[in-house]
């Protein structure tokens, strides 16, 4: 390995302000086809004082600023409980078919054959992979799949005389969205303990026993856990919950490490959601896009939103709007549509045994990273010699290292200076690293990954002023990431 900048070394870029040239045009607009109409004043103000740049200016400057970001394309992405997995082009061929990508959401049933053949299609095999009864697509993202599936469990409960549970459990590694979305419903959390990255069943019926079993709504797990755990205990872990009158909620944010080999219906899930820009590749980051569609159990579907597209006794589709128990809309028209239209491209070019694949070999990349830099990088729950191995991800807390005098930001600014995205940081736990290769990363790219760690640890060692000074080859030095969230400077002065 070496110091040399992964990207090459770049001019400083200027700001599309700094790069105005008055008079140029970027777009020539057709003649107006209707009377010119002066627009007041008071609407206009004073006008917007945007730059005048020429059309190849702007793709230049544009295409040079995308250059210089990380992206799955270009660089190694192992940002734990993200999936930043390798996005094949045949999902967006299928997208952007005009068929798909022109059509109005307000079209009439008959004229939209096709898509509803998809969504249907789609709904029936993610039923399938989660092993529960019905699917609905609607919710536009993970977290609001887990606000609509608890919705859902509210209606369930209301609707059969049991108003009063209101209380949802979850670990204390869950995911941040957990707690938020059983506020944004109304429900209060309460917390149970894990011990080593998994659930502790005992304190699980503690806390069931204080709160009253009869005021449990649901216990929101993610298995694997954010630990990169999956948790031998899930069957009995459910029949505690399920014992208690209550629902098991399943966050499917680490579905990949589970397709093809386990179905959430099977170790006791009643609900879930799947994030399928993740586990069925979409390309998100940055606020999206993403979609976030709930599974549910028989005696749950009744309450799942509408519309629901079914399919008719003569093989055509259509939209069932009359579900008389529905929690009724949370999404306009079908869904987030054209990350519906890749995730069946995806599960349909996998198929069965493809999505099998995908789980056993996410799983052995993650294995395989964490054997290799364990004996430097000291990892709580991996101990392969006690037969704890991860899933899909792992957690290391580099307490060795950090007491050299490094803090975990330093490390992580390094690794961008050999191009590699810092994976997660400071989450389950405080001082931690969450690595999620994916199934998509080669042997080689596993292996330089392995390079890069290894030579940071070297460099604790040998040359530390160049670790705490990092990043010193990237396009900005280090950025003073408080200050820019508390005192953000969002527009430009001349």
């Amino acid at each position: 390995m070496t110091n040399h900048p992964s990207r090459g070394d770049r001019p400083v870029e200027p700001l599309v302000f700094e790069k105005h040239v008055a008079g140029a045009y970027g777009v020539d607009f057709p003649p107006l086809d209707v009377p010119e109409t002066p627009v007041p004043h008071r609407v206009a103000g004073s006008g917007v004082p945007l730059p005048s740049i020429g059309q190849h200016d702007v793709m230049a400057h544009y295409t040079h600023l995308s250059d210089r970001n990380f992206s799955v394309d270009g660089n190694f992405y192992p940002l734990g409980s993200c999936t930043m997995k390798h996005n094949p082009r045949i999902n967006e061929w299928a997208a952007s078919l005009p068929g798909f990508s022109c059509l109005h959401p307000l079209q009439d049933e008959d004229c939209i054959q096709g898509a509803l053949r998809l969504l249907y299609e789609t709904r029936t095999m993610l039923e399938e992979i989660s092993g529960l009864h019905e699917v609905s697509l609607q919710p536009a993202a993970g977290a609001h799949g887990e606000f609509t599936a608890l919705k859902v469990i509210r209606a369930f409960f209301t609707d059969h005389g049991q108003p009063q549970r209101t209380v949802v459990l979850a670990p204390d590694t869950a995911h941040g969205t957990n707690p938020a979305s059983c506020t944004m419903c109304g429900a209060s959390v309460k917390q149970v303990r894990t011990i080593d990255g998994h659930t502790d069943l005992e304190h699980l019926q503690e806390v069931i026993a204080e709160v009253g079993p009869e005021n449990v709504a649901a216990f929101m797990i993610t298995n694997p856990s954010t630990a990169g755990l999956f948790d031998p205990s899930i069957k009995e872990m459910a029949e505690i919950v399920h014992g208690a009158g209550a629902k098991v909620y399943l966050d499917g944010a680490n579905m990949n490490a589970l397709l093809g080999r386990v179905k959430p219906g099977d170790f006791g899930a009643d609900a879930m959601h799947y994030n399928t820009h993740k586990t069925f590749s979409t390309p998100h980051g940055g606020g999206g896009p993403g979609s976030g569609p709930i599974a549910v159990t028989e005696e749950l579907a009744p309450y799942l939103p509408v519309p629901q597209v079914m399919m008719a006794d003569d093989g055509s589709f259509y939209l069932d709007r009359d579900r008389e128990k529905s929690i009724g809309k949370v999404r306009s028209f079908f869904g987030q549509f054209g990350v519906l239209v890749r995730c069946w491209t995806y599960i349909s070019a996998c198929g069965p045994e493809g999505l099998r694949h995908v789980a056993e070999t996410a799983v052995l990349n993650a294995n395989y990273l964490a054997v290799r830099l364990q004996e430097v990088y000291d990892m709580p729950y991996f101990a392969p010699e006690k037969g704890a191995f991860c899933a899909h991800e792992f957690v290391s807390v580099p307490q060795t290292l950090l007491d050299k005098g490094v803090t975990l930001i330093d490390i992580a600014k390094r690794m961008i200076d050999y191009g590699v995205h810092p994976p997660t940081m400071h989450w389950p736990i405080h001082d931690c690293l969450m690595v999620e290769p994916t199934e998509t990363e080669s042997k080689h790219a596993l292996d330089q990954f392995v390079d890069v760690m290894l030579q940071i640890a070297n460099e604790i060692d040998q040359e530390i002023a160049c670790v705490k000074n990092a990043p010193l080859v990237s396009d900005i030095a280090r950025a003073d990431e408080v200050g820019a969230a508390r005192k953000p400077v969002l527009v430009w002065n001349d």
